[in-house]
């Protein structure tokens, strides 16, 4: 297959398999979007959606975010991992949204990436999911795929997000990485992932791909 036939294959059967694509992260706007999405890095979206329902009991907005101290959020959050590092941006770009945006999260990509500990795949989360703006977020469920499937070279996830772009509809972004990491979860996991399960990789893989797989 070329890389086009390959992109239509799998936009087809991710449709099949994932017609509906609710979000994983429970947030109900923006804010809480953004928080979830920057607590979920090095850690799942499930484990995560436990922590919040506390979180955003105290704070779920950054006028009462900032009423609590640093300690109190990393006590919080601290299931999450990395909790000194992420309690301090959330109260830090909380301070920010309210000094700079009036409260509210910036619907850009430049602004959301100045905030602090917001890189380039969160402020795309959050774009897509919450702004309903075309991006590709690409965490390591669509980088793995994608370069299994001989879609990326999969040099760095910046080089995955340029080609995916380039082969999928503008239209189908949105869905399209949910989709994909619904399909790594369920088909196709990090750890032991099965051939005979993984029809994806097993219908249009790299030989690379195909070989590592057991």
């Amino acid at each position: 297959m070329t890389k086009r036939e390959k992109a239509d294959y799998i936009i087809d059967e991710l449709e099949k398999l994932y017609p509906e694509t609710p979000i994983p992260l429970d947030h109900k706007d923006p804010y809480t979007l953004l928080i979830a999405v920057l607590l979920s890095a090095q850690c799942t979206d499930a484990r995560v959606n436990t922590i919040t329902p506390t979180l955003f009991k105290h704070a779920d907005n950054p006028f009462d975010m900032i009423k609590l101290t640093v300690e109190e959020i990393k006590e919080i959050i601290r299931p999450c991992g990395l909790s000194p590092r992420k309690s301090q941006a959330i109260y830090d770009l909380s301070h920010i949204l309210i000094q700079e945006h009036n409260g509210e999260v910036p619907q850009s990509f430049e602004e959301l990436e100045k905030l602090p500990g917001v890189g380039h795949k969160t402020a795309s989360v959050v774009m897509a999911q919450a702004f309903s703006v075309p991006s590709f977020p690409v965490d390591t469920h669509i980088h793995r795929l994608l370069t299994r499937w001989g879609i990326t070279n999969g040099k760095n996830v910046e080089q995955t997000e340029k080609d995916a772009k380039k082969l999928f509809p503008r239209e189908k972004w949105n869905k399209l990485h949910l989709q994909i990491i619904f399909y790594g979860r369920e088909f196709s996991p990090a750890r032991s992932p099965k051939l005979e399960k993984d029809y994806i990789t097993r219908t249009i893989g790299t030989k690379q791909a195909l070989s590592e797989l057991v």
